[in-house]
């Protein structure tokens, strides 16, 4: 048998079957033996004569930690299984080769590290762990320092921030203190910037405090300027993220330093720190944009917002407006588009700006572009065009109509620009015009010259496929959904044979360069959706070729046989999968004289597709759409699509495919009505068995109670044979509640509790059609105390709050006569009825809470 050392050097052997085997060794080494497995890379990572240090290290962080989180949970079980005593001296040898002298290995060890406290730590294990490592700092040892460092850094980056908070102090004070300019060693600085990074989401009581702050401030300002690119790169990232965590507290700094030292570095001449100097622009204006619509939001609800824009970027525009229009004009020939480079950068910084500073964005942008749009050098057109594309997005309209009217035409003649990049990011801006100010696009004047030049860039490079695409697209929904119902032919309808021939052509293709196919099956899809009903002969034509591609895809799936091929032709059969979808709800009950076919196609889909494929949600999907439009004929197809429905009901680890099927039964339920008892006993079995289950994920739950809603609404009075169930399963879903400060937890009480009105809604309405009210009266006292918890919850959601008026007015219409007097005439009530008719500006909460209103006020006459 090889040594460990020497299998663990050959699992980054460049040889693939050498690699495998070495890997293979280490897991079975790992299952046969788990502890003496991690002591033994502990030991040999802290064997400094060992060359396979780094392999084992990175050995040794495998076996705790993992990307996938059922795996991750199982690995902390492991490692908690050895007894302590052995844990302990695992600790604190990797504590000690923090030192080593080489410092690959040291950087190994700080992810160890990291990876022990993330399983120790949250359950109250290893509590010195900081402490100890704070010591390390006080050492002359540059390699410990820097190394230790890395590890607090990776500890604050890996931990939830309420386990780290009561350490903050501590934390803080070392990064600081390795931060400073008088640091001798610019290693350990960049080290303890990027835990300072790290650990700044935890800190905020020390940023609360003035003194600290200035402090850290003049620490992270003073490390931009440092000698070292590296630690100017990361002390900007700092300030991103500084100003993304405590934006309320910078105006201060942004008068003082924080202005010009980032508008210095996005002139700086390495592109890296440019870069981060441009993002900290687009920090300031993600989250003034985001406090604008707080603004806005607390405005349209008569309320007041409790956040304050200081208006930066507005301030900054003389400034970093002429700066990023000079950096849009770096592209260089061989840049990759997948490629984040300074040119995208700054196109991005300039369209957020435009959204927060507005109309004081055009006039020098417009004045950039005339200079430009006709340059000798293709990068001053390029970035001529993608900032005038940027601006369209914030200033007024009544501004923009004239340019963008005036240069329409010229853009339309770029379409056939030499280069590429620029032909690209034309198409781009055509794209945005369409979505943001269509008014300056005339049917009779524009559309058959820009409808030219798109289509013409769908034969063009693979790279202009998806912005070509995406301006069709925009023009389809813009133009040709003002009124698809219309049986006038729509400003789209003469060229939809022209642009769907085009675009059935990329998919034919074999590539899928550039997303160019997955672009195209798209754009078909929207013009689909908005087509105007005179192209329905088209789309029927469309359909008979999309059902053939389906039919072959079946046809050639046993023939593939790589990883990356089964997975492009996977992408290939969800891409027609969802056109397929998108005609038959755009055609509705037209589809019919195709369904036998479309069913057929769709069951051998399910039956060929591979596990854990997500073709199948695809398909589920498209039977859904075909189950709307075939209303009560999709009866036909139940007895011999219910096995594979039932199964994904019971596939709890694809909660998303079990969620698409419990939205399913929803539209089989809708379809059939009445017809549908007949399946109810298994659908109710199923349902209820999935909210029992410890396994499914939470998600679903929402969906399904909301699901039993659409059963009573479909069978009627025949629910009350599961009444009692159904209303025990939704009293104890009521109980449940969230922290006021988990907010992830909020937000799905939020869709529970939304969940759980529309089955009472449902329940209501199908028993008041089947003249089974009575039923419901023993539950009422349970239903409205519920209602008068979500209400007086500060948390519920606007649609929450829609939805249970709805409710209350459902109830007083299906109990006249006085027989819920006293609920209905419960304070808490009109109060509920006065908040929704007094939205300012959610028409549909009005209305609803008006005629709610109407119905108690009638109930309890």
């Amino acid at each position: 048998m090889s040594s460990i050392g020497e299998i663990l050097n050959n699992t980054l052997s460049p040889d693939q079957l050498i690699r495998e085997t070495a890997t293979t060794q280490l897991e079975t080494a790992a299952s046969e033996d788990y502890k003496q497995y991690v002591v033994m890379l502990c030991q040999e990572l802290a064997n400094e004569q060992s060359q396979a240090r780094m392999a084992a290290g990175l050995a040794l962080k495998n076996a705790l930690t993992a990307r996938d989180s059922s795996r991750r949970e199982e690995m902390s079980q492991r490692w908690l299984s050895i007894d302590q005593d052995v844990r302990g001296q695992i600790k604190t040898l990797v504590l000690t080769t923090l030192g080593t002298s080489e410092i690959r290995s040291g950087v190994v060890s700080a992810q160890v590290v990291a990876a022990i406290a993330a399983i120790e730590l949250p359950i109250g294990q290893w509590t010195d762990v900081i402490h100890q490592m704070l010591q390390n700092l006080q050492t002359e040892n540059t390699n410990l320092k820097q190394c230790t460092l890395q590890a607090i850094g990776f500890v604050c980056e890996s931990i939830h921030r309420d386990i780290l908070t009561a350490q903050a102090n501590n934390i803080l004070t070392a990064v600081v203190q390795g931060a400073r300019k008088e640091e001798p060693s610019e290693a350990v600085r960049l080290a303890a910037i990027r835990a300072l990074y790290n650990s700044l989401e935890f800190v905020e009581e020390n940023f609360n405090r003035e003194g600290e702050r200035n402090y850290i401030m003049q620490v992270v300002c003073e490390a931009t300027q440092s000698a070292d690119v590296n630690v100017q790169i990361a002390a900007f990232e700092c300030l991103v993220r500084i100003m993304e965590y405590y934006y309320e507290k910078m105006p201060f700094y942004m008068q003082k330093a924080l202005f010009g030292l980032t508008v210095q570095g996005m002139k700086h001449e390495d592109e890296r720190v440019a870069k981060q100097a441009v993002e900290f622009w687009s920090t300031v204006c993600d989250q003034e944009i985001e406090y604008e619509n707080q603004r806005l939001e607390a405005l349209e609800n008569g309320e007041q917002a409790d956040v304050t824009s200081y208006y930066f970027a507005k301030a900054a525009l003389p400034e970093t407006l002429p700066t990023l229009l000079l950096l849009m004009t770096k592209q260089e020939e061989e840049d990759d588009e997948d490629d984040w480079n300074l040119p995208m950068a700054a196109g991005t910084c300039l369209s957020l700006t435009a959204q927060c500073a507005g109309d004081s964005c055009v006039a020098p942008v417009i004045a950039f572009v005339e200079a430009n749009i006709r340059h000798t050098e293709w990068q001053y057109r390029e970035a001529s065009v993608m900032a005038f594309g940027s601006i369209l997005e914030g200033p007024s309209a009544d501004l923009l109509v004239q340019p963008v009217s005036q240069a329409l035409p010229f853009l339309i003649e770029m379409m056939a620009d030499p280069v590429v990049k620029v032909k690209d990011t034309t198409a781009w801006t055509l794209g945005r015009i369409s979505q943001y100010l269509i008014e300056c696009i005339k049917p009779d004047v524009h559309l058959p010259a820009l409808i030219e030049a798109l289509v013409r860039g769908l034969g063009d490079s693979n790279r202009i496929v998806s912005n070509c695409c995406l301006s069709l697209m925009n023009l389809a929904e813009q133009l040709q959904g003002l009124d698809v119902e219309d049986t006038q032919p729509g400003p789209m309808s003469p060229y939809f044979d022209g642009i769907v021939t085009a675009l059935m052509a990329i998919t034919g293709r074999n590539t899928n360069e550039a997303f160019s196919r997955t672009s195209a099956y798209e754009c078909i899809s929207v013009m689909i959706s908005n087509a105007a009903k005179d192209t329905f002969p088209s789309i029927s034509l469309l359909t008979t070729s999309i059902l053939d591609r389906l039919e072959q895809s079946i046809s050639i799936q046993n023939q593939i046989v790589g990883v990356d091929e089964r997975n492009s032709h996977s992408e290939l059969q969800s891409n027609i999968c969802s056109v397929l979808t998108n005609v038959i709800r755009r055609v509705g009950g037209e589809i019919a004289p195709m369904a036998d076919r479309i069913m057929t196609v769709l069951l051998q889909l399910l039956s060929a597709a591979p596990k854990h494929s997500t073709i199948q949600e695809d398909v589920f999907l498209a039977i859904g759409a075909l189950t709307t439009a075939l209303e009560t004929e999709f009866a036909r197809y139940l007895e011999t699509f219910a096995p594979f429905l039932f199964n994904a009901l019971q596939n709890h680890e694809e909660y998303q495919l079990c969620s698409i099927a419990v939205g399913l039964i929803g539209d089989i339920c809708r379809s059939l009505g009445p017809q549908s008892a007949a399946y109810c006993d298994q659908f109710m079995n199923t349902l209820l068995q999935n909210l029992q289950s410890p396994v499914l994920h939470r998600n679903v739950k929402p969906a399904i109670l909301s699901c039993f809603g659409d059963i009573a609404l479909a069978i009627e009075g025949q629910f009350a044979n599961y009444l009692d169930v159904t209303m025990g399963v939704l009293a104890q879903a009521c109980n449940i509640r969230a922290s006021p400060t988990d907010y992830d937890m909020i937000d799905y009480v939020n869709q529970l509790r939304e969940g759980i009105v529309d089955a009472y809604v449902g329940i209501v309405q199908g028993l008041k059609a089947g003249e089974r009210s009575d039923m419901l009266l023993p539950h009422l006292a349970h239903v409205f105390e519920f209602l008068n918890t979500i209400f007086n919850d500060a948390d519920r959601s606007d649609p929450l709050l829609r939805s249970m008026i709805g409710l209350i007015g459902d109830l007083a219409g299906s109990f006249q006569g006085g027989q819920i007097k006293s609920l209905l005439l419960s304070e808490w009530v009109a109060v509920c009825l006065k908040e929704g008719r007094s939205r300012h500006q959610n028409t549909m909460m009005k209305e609803v809470a008006r005629w709610a209103k109407e119905m108690v006020k009638h109930a309890t006459a």
